[in-house]
């Protein structure tokens, strides 16, 4: 191996290591003080991404399963929050029917279709999740990080009860997570600056 390829295989492995350690970190930030498990009721909220036809992009479908195998009881209620902001069916019909149709999910459903951006996903579901002892969101790490922190500035009583969801997965997404990261940090960072979503 010449300098040129060894050099470019280094910052390859670099760039996808960091990548890897933002979307961890980040599930691990702006959490509650309710331990997991505590309580008996928990809400999984999965933020839908611009679906721009009438299938079920695979963003979306990743997100569904990730909503999923986030469910610790078997009474768990799983919220899918998205309206029709790339398309004309909301993206939480199309969640919901894949989350029943192909993943066979036969638990507690719930839907919210009006929302088109992250602080109205946030900001519509809480009705939804209100009654909840511990509260997951799941989307790709920096984006449900987003999400932690608009419930901060919406509800902090109910952000309280914020706990860690099964979105982050080492290896999962692994090529496309720098990109992720790019584009999550500069949004936490716009939303840092801002009073509002």
């Amino acid at each position: 191996m010449n300098t040129i390829t060894t050099g470019t295989c280094a910052l390859v492995l670099a760039l996808l290591g960091w990548g890897e350690a933002e979307h961890w970190r980040a599930s691990k930030r702006r959490l509650g003080s309710a331990a997991p498990g505590h309580g008996t009721s928990e809400a999984v909220v999965v933020l839908g991404f611009r679906n721009r036809g009438n299938r079920i992009n695979a963003v979306n479908r990743w997100r569904v399963r990730a909503g999923l195998r986030s469910l610790d009881r078997a009474e768990g209620r799983l919220v899918l929050s998205g309206g029709p902001a790339g398309g004309d069916r909301p993206e939480a019909e199309l969640m919901a029917n894949y989350a029943r149709g192909i993943c066979r999910y036969r638990g507690e459903l719930l839907v919210e279709t009006e929302s088109r951006s992250t602080w109205e996903n946030v900001r519509n579901v809480i009705p939804l999740i209100e009654d909840a002892d511990s509260i997951k969101i799941v989307s790709h790490s920096l984006h449900a990080e987003k999400a932690r922190a608009y419930l901060w500035r919406q509800r902090p009583d109910l952000a309280t009860r914020l706990v860690r969801a099964r979105d982050y997965r080492l290896g999962e997404w692994i090529l496309v997570k720098p990109a992720l990261a790019l584009l999550g940090l500069r949004n936490l960072r716009r939303m840092a600056r801002s009073s509002v979503g």
